[in-house]
């Protein structure tokens, strides 16, 4: 009998033994499975992050080269008034000399202005060739205003409506071309 008892245990044995390994086994593919579910999270975020990086790079890049295209022209512009400032008279040369001081001095809350003007002449120009009737707001709400630009938002402010001007830009040539080859086919048909 002593070797029956022996038997039945080394099976027991053999069987518990079996099941704890399943039991960890399970346990090791359910952690498998969750660390492969956060690097795939965490791959996913990383592409969208890189996304975003190529993004701002290319509107860096575009910001880099209009404030050296605006530079030159600063330069041009201000070698043109250089040359010509001679031919005028002594009290016009004291004007202009005054204005360009002026305008060399463009404060924050000046260039928040100019920029709202510019984006509401803009809008404007976007309705109007839309031909959308211009209704007035109901009481109570007041027209959608520009956050102010300071310095420390100014860049990324001036990134955002940019972004968003060449955005208005495309769609704009998108619909000139639609009208454009609509034409074309007017013509196509008339002849």
């Amino acid at each position: 009998m002593p070797t029956t008892a022996s038997s039945q245990q080394l099976k027991f044995t053999t069987s518990d033994s079996c099941d704890r390994i399943k039991d960890e086994f399970q346990f090791l593919q359910a952690q498998y499975h969750s660390l492969k579910l956060e690097c795939d999270k965490l791959a996913s975020e990383k592409s969208e992050m890189q996304r975003h990086y190529i993004m701002y790079y290319e509107m860096s890049y575009g910001l880099n080269i209009e404030m050296h295209k605006q530079a030159e022209i600063v330069k041009r512009l201000n070698g043109i008034c250089a040359q010509v400032l001679p031919y005028l008279s002594q009290e016009h040369q004291q004007q202009v000399l005054a204005a360009i001081e002026r305008a060399k001095q463009v404060t924050p809350p000046e260039m928040n202005s100019i920029i709202r003007q510019q984006l509401q002449a803009h809008q404007l120009s976007q309705l109007q060739g839309l031909a959308l009737p211009m209704t007035p707001l109901p009481l109570g709400l007041s027209q959608p205003s520009l956050p102010a630009v300071t310095t420390s938002s100014g860049l990324f402010s001036l990134s955002s409506l940019l972004a968003s001007q060449a955005q208005l830009a495309k769609e704009e040539k998108a619909s000139r071309d639609g009208v454009d080859s609509h034409r074309e086919e007017d013509g196509d048909k008339s002849d």
